[in-house]
Formats: structure tokens, sequence, C-alpha cells
């Protein structure tokens, strides 16, 4: 699965969780990605202005700037990036999260995930959300 000559292009991680991202960053460099982590949605706004991103997994309760308000910017100042967004999140059981995120229509990796979860999530966000 790794390629180090080619990228299948960047990963924006929005994650304030050390052990998450890391794990991220490996899974998503073995699949061929470059990988970019921020620790909140305002760090992540700062990252958006150095590129373009193939894909943003997103964590909904980040400090600063939370995933959902990351989000509503990415709709309104990223439409074709917000369709390939992916929350993850260890709050499952909250209910205005979970009515966000079907509201959202994006997929949901709850935490504690793996890297096959992990690759199985991209492969489908990848393959069936591009404009």
């Amino acid at each position: 699965m790794k390629n180090a000559s080619a990228t299948r292009g960047k990963v924006l991680v929005v994650e304030d969780e050390a052990a998450v991202s890391r794990l991220c960053r490996v899974v998503l460099k073995q699949g061929g990605f470059e990988v970019e982590v921020a620790g909140n949605g305002r760090v992540a706004q700062e990252r958006l202005r150095g590129g373009d991103y193939e894909l943003v997994l997103l964590d909904i309760k980040t400090p600063v700037m939370d995933g959902r308000d990351f989000y509503r910017f990415l709709v309104k100042e990223r439409p074709e990036l917000a369709r390939r967004v992916i929350f993850t999140t260890g709050d499952v059981v909250d209910r205005g999260i979970g009515d966000f995120i079907r509201l959202s229509g994006r997929p949901l990796l709850a935490k504690p995930f793996g890297s096959e979860e992990l690759k199985a999530v991209v492969s489908r966000t990848i393959g069936g959300g591009k404009d």
C-alpha cells in the first residue's frame, strides 16, 4: 500500500488527542497521503491557506474552535471540502452531536477506532466524495 514516489493528496487531521493524531498520521501516510495535523479548528483554518486538501478528519470536540464550528466554516467557505469531511468523536451518546452529524450527511468514526476502520472510511469518502 505504501508508495513513496507519488502522493494521493493531502489530508488535514483536526485532532487534539496526540495518540489519535499519531494513529491517523501513520495509517494515512502508509496509504500514500501527505498528512498535516491541527489541534483545533482555528489552526485548521490557518492550514487551509497553505494548500488544498483531499480530505479532512475532524474531531467534534477540540478546544478554541470545535469541529462543528469548523465544519460550518467549511460549508460556507470551502463547500467542496466540506463534502470530504469525516467526523470523529468519543462522545457518541450526546444527542446534539449525533443530530449534527446525521444532518451533515458526513461519516462518523467513533473513538476508539482502529487502522482498518480508518482505511475503510477514507476509501469510501475519497471514492464517493469527489465533485
